[in-house]
């Protein structure tokens, strides 16, 4: 009974979240796992739990506890990570942030298609702004000097700033947060701040990031480490953009890239076309972008042979998905809509899997 139990508790509560609006029940369940870690007992479940999921991996010098990440998009000003990685987690993406607070795209922004194992998000970065989220890692560092917690920063611009001027947003962030965050990611690909895609050219992307570039010299002579720099894509690039892609980053040594982002195609989707309609305009993730995502990731890693990193991201709600992504040549792995079908359980499985290849 208790195997029972614990096998389907996620299942059983599902329908109950799934009859609230989807930003209110994001909102209930962190709030509510915060809650349940302050008792004792759950706290010692997940951490002897998670002590049993070590599979450490090494990725340009960083220690990954395993090589299972949570999405940016998540925890956007870094204040459920440690929840997060209490489930198993080997990193956590915070953000995106932004160097101001904004509120985001009016409400409602989140949509759940079920039919799919899909959401669609308009967002619109919504965060409280890169001080407050320094605020919040700055007091985890002193609380957990000795934590094995990876902490990524997902950066990215304000809605108001022109993309003439994104350069400067991007070089807040990074400064701000560059002795707080294990590695960085530099987000240009959200759908869901106007303009945003176009800062996937090759000469922007050049701008962007020999700015942070400079500043990671900078920080490095003061004495702090080298943080790594990657770049998130869009799964909706040209065979030309990806190539573009490719030859930045040779011509600047870049890091690696993240791929994918959320999709605005809605193709192949399962569920009604009056559903779909009614979501409207956004990103979709989950299952519908795993093809996209798995096809850009394999053309990544045969046209880069092993030159950098590259994180796969995007349909994974599944064992064989988070594996199908190693295959294609991810070195890391990230989930968040399919966590939110799969449940913690699917943390677990995918974890298990990946210590055993």
């Amino acid at each position: 009974m208790a195997k029972f139990a614990k096998k389907n508790v996620y299942s059983l509560l599902k329908p109950i979240l799934f009859l609230f609006q989807a930003e209110k029940a994001h909102y209930f369940t962190v709030n509510s796992l915060k809650l349940a870690l302050k008792f004792p007992f759950v706290h010692a479940i997940l951490k002897n739990r998670k002590a049993k999921q070590k599979a450490p991996i090494e990725v340009q010098g960083i220690q990954f506890p395993n090589a299972l990440g949570l999405a940016a998009g998540f925890d956007k000003n870094a204040e459920y990570f440690t929840q997060m990685a209490a489930l198993g987690f080997g990193y956590v993406e915070v953000g995106t942030v932004t160097p101001l607070a904004q509120d985001g795209n009016p409400k409602p922004r989140l949509f759940r298609l079920p039919k799919d194992r899909a959401l669609i998000n308009r967002m619109g970065f919504n965060n409280k702004g890169v001080d407050y989220m320094v605020h919040n890692l700055e007091k985890f560092r002193k609380n957990h000097p000795d934590t094995d917690l990876i902490i990524g920063g997902n950066i990215g611009k304000n809605k108001v700033t022109p993309n003439d001027k994104a350069v400067d947003d991007y070089r807040i962030c990074f400064d701000k947060l560059y002795h707080l965050v294990d590695y960085f990611v530099v987000n240009v690909s959200s759908p869901n701040t106007p303009n945003l895609r176009e800062l996937q050219d090759k000469d922007s992307l050049k701008t962007i990031f020999s700015a942070l570039y400079a500043i990671r010299e900078s920080k490095k002579s003061e004495g702090l480490k080298h943080i790594p720099v990657w770049l998130k894509i869009a799964p909706d690039l040209a065979t030309e953009a990806l190539d573009s892609i490719i030859d930045l980053a040779k011509e600047i040594g870049l890091e690696g890239i993240i791929a994918t982002n959320t999709t605005i195609s809605r193709d192949h989707l399962k569920s009604a076309n009056e559903e779909v309609e009614a979501a409207g305009a956004g990103g979709l993730s989950g299952a519908p972008v795993k093809d996209l995502a798995d096809d850009a990731l394999e053309y990544l890693s045969t046209r880069l042979q092993n030159e950098l990193v590259l994180v796969g991201v995007g349909g994974i709600c599944s064992v064989e998905d988070g594996l199908d992504k190693i295959k294609k040549g991810a070195t890391l792995i990230q989930v968040y809509s399919g966590m939110i079908y799969g449940g913690p359980g699917l943390i677990y499985r995918l974890i298990c899997a990946l210590k055993n290849i």
